[in-house]
This record gives C-alpha cells, structure tokens and sequence, in this order.
C-alpha cells in the first residue's frame, strides 16, 4: 500500500537559487520566470540548450530520427554518385562523339560555301566574257552585233 504525505517546505533564506521567492509569492500565480531565464541566458551556449534537448526526446524516438537521418543520407550518396556517373557518361560521349561530328560538319559546309562560290565566279565570267572567246559551247549560234556596212 502507498501512503501519500503532503511535505511542507522548509523557510529557508538561501538567496543564491534563482527560483527561490518569499513565501507570500509562492502560492501566488503571477510569478513569473522571465527574469530568471533572461539571467540564464548569457551563460548557457547554444550547444548546451541542444545537447539539453536529448534529455528531452525518449530515447526510441531519438533512436529512429537517427536512423531515419541516416536512411536519408545513405540514399542521397547513392543518388548523387548515380547521377555524377551519368553526368560522366554525358559528357565523354559528347566529346567522343559529338565534337568530332561537329568538326566534320563544320568543314562539310566550308567546302558547300566553296563550290557556291565558285559556281558564282564561273557564272559572273561568262556573263562577262566577249562572245567567240571559247567561253560558250560552239553548238550554240552566236548572234553578235555586226557594224554596219559589213
């Protein structure tokens, strides 16, 4: 059987607790600890407030964020060095394959703007040349213009 005491709290005038309070305050509701926790505040870091929060979290639920942080970053290393190995793969194909295409194509067009050219210079030479220099095919009649009288 439990046997229940109701322990009354001893008068003590130990001014060095920061919750410590006279005792008409203590069963007053309006106390407040905002001033014991602004004086807190500068000697506690950030650290100790974190590393004070796993006393927090029960020990099976810090267990599974754990492993679930774990899962997550396991699964994240393995997507990243897949996609790093296709970005590779990528890449070296292009240069294998693509840039030498490119290359090839490049110089294919130089050599089509060529033979425009001279189609070009071959035609505006015989829109140029007089007529009977051998120019024209002979099967064709050469109609000239003839000075009068002849």
């Amino acid at each position: 059987m439990v046997k229940v005491e109701i322990v009354e709290e001893k008068e003590q005038n130990d001014s060095r607790s920061p919750y410590s309070s006279p005792a008409s305050s203590r069963t007053s509701s309006s106390v407040s600890l905002s001033s014991v926790g602004s004086e807190l505040d500068g000697e506690e870091s950030f650290y100790e407030r974190i590393v004070a929060l796993a006393d927090i979290i029960p020990p099976t639920t810090r267990q599974n964020i754990s492993s679930r942080i774990g899962k997550t970053a396991s699964l994240l290393k393995g997507t990243s060095k897949v996609v790093g190995n296709l970005v590779w793969i990528l890449t070296t194909s292009a240069l294998l394959v693509g840039l030498p295409l490119a290359l090839v194509l490049e110089d294919e067009a130089k050599i089509v703007q060529q033979e425009k050219e001279m189609l070009a210079q071959q035609q505006g030479a015989q829109m140029l040349a007089p007529p009977g220099s051998g120019l024209y095919p002979s099967g064709q009649p050469q109609k000239g213009v003839t000075p009068p009288g002849f």
